[in-house]
């Protein structure tokens, strides 16, 4: 059975809220290929197993904010009642409540995906870094050039005091 998905479909997929990075419950089944009505019945006989930190149901406003940035609202739209979102380490726990297949070969490659993600913010964040160390070293070439052009301009201040005059009127 070929599970294996584009990266690029499961980047997508990714949402950051409450400054997590989580994935809606309809996207899960979707990818596992069962009903989200199927994917969170399995959930809520196995709530012990979710606590807040992995699982959590959004918000009226998170909800609707979240569907403003879909390209086709009507693809999450027709819900009852409000999505549950799933972090890393509920997506990871998931599959301990699905056992098919093709839920343990779809969580790996999330998991993959995840580890992608953070390698590539460390990235970012060490390029940021890199990035501002630079500016510094520059805005210190900067001062130290205006001080060297200041000095001459001084110098050419004083060069241009009035001399007596010698000679004829």
């Amino acid at each position: 059975m070929n599970t294996q998905l584009p990266d690029e479909f499961i980047y997508r997929k990714i949402y950051v809220i409450r400054d997590q990075k989580v994935m809606l419950d309809s996207d899960l089944a979707e990818l596992y290929q069962v009903d989200t009505k199927r994917l969170n019945e399995q959930v809520k006989r196995n709530t012990d197993r979710f606590p807040e930190d992995f699982m959590f149901q959004l918000t009226e406003n998170e909800w609707t904010n979240l569907k403003s940035q879909f390209a086709t609202s009507s693809v999450h739209g027709g819900r009852r009642t409000l999505p549950y979102v799933f972090t890393e380490h509920g997506v990871l726990m998931l599959s301990s409540v699905l056992s098919s297949k093709r839920a343990i070969a779809v969580n790996i490659q999330i998991m993959r995906v995840y580890t992608k993600l953070k390698e590539m913010i460390q990235s970012s964040r060490e390029l940021q870094e890199r990035m501002d160390l630079l500016e510094d070293r520059l805005f210190d070439q900067d001062t130290k050039i205006s001080r060297v052009f200041q000095y001459v301009q001084e110098m050419n201040e004083e060069a241009e005091v009035p001399r007596t005059r010698v000679g004829y009127k």
